[in-house]
């Protein structure tokens, strides 16, 4: 009788430990940098090796869920999501939380041991990051920063190459400068802020995606 017990209180600890993982709260690193810097490219291969290594991360990108509002039918946001984008000004951060938010809660309820994600893009000014404060505090942590150091030059190249393919109204040389402009007056000091914290990976991203990777995947291993 007793062992019987023991072994189905055995079976039944992995369903406990998700679920006390589920309970915890999302575990989050913000990943930043201009536009062209590679962000993307850098979390899908984070999510690609995640299950050898362990990583185990969610790829939730602030742009594309806002891409996607825009062009679902019936959005209440989708007009002015998509002249904020066309502009290169930065969509309103209420809308923004609560695409994130959703995603991270949808991520969790499918596959309780997904309770680790990369944010694509976010914060990327100080609304963002007051925004992020007011609404998330409590409800998850923010691990560390990684940051995708990269030229105007560079990042410019490889929108307008991007562009080729991407559909994305965006990757043109106008809305680039936009962007650019963008990034430097109100996202780069947000990483500036999580300087002082002593929570910013800071990553050469001019470089080869590869040599770009084993950087990240040594901070990866460091950060655990």
């Amino acid at each position: 009788m007793i062992f019987r017990l023991l072994s189905s209180l055995s079976a039944k600890v992995p369903s406990i430990v998700y679920r006390a993982a589920l309970i915890m709260k999302p575990q989050v690193v913000f990943v930043l940098g201009g536009p062209g810097a590679g962000k993307g490219t850098q979390c899908a291969k984070i999510v690609e090796v995640g299950d050898v290594d362990n990583y185990s991360y969610t790829h939730l990108s602030a742009g594309d869920l806002l891409r996607a509002e825009r062009n679902r039918e019936g959005s209440e946001f989708g007009q002015l999501i998509d002249s904020y984008i066309k502009e290169g000004n930065i969509v309103p951060v209420e809308i923004t939380i609560k695409l994130l938010r959703k995603a991270m809660e949808e991520t969790m309820q499918i596959d309780e041991k997904k309770f680790r994600f990369l944010i694509d893009g976010f914060p990327r000014n100080e609304d963002n990051f007051k925004g992020w404060t007011s609404v998330m505090d409590g409800k998850a942590d923010v691990k560390f920063v990684l940051f995708f150091d990269c030229s105007n030059e560079v990042c410019i190249d490889r929108c307008l190459e991007r562009g080729k393919s991407s559909g994305r109204s965006d990757d043109n040389r106008e809305s680039l400068r936009k962007r650019i402009q963008t990034f430097l007056q109100s996202t780069r000091p947000i990483v500036s802020l999580y300087e002082k914290q002593g929570k910013v990976h800071t990553v050469d991203a001019s470089r080869s995606v590869d040599e770009v990777f084993a950087d990240v995947k040594a901070i990866l291993d460091k950060e655990g």
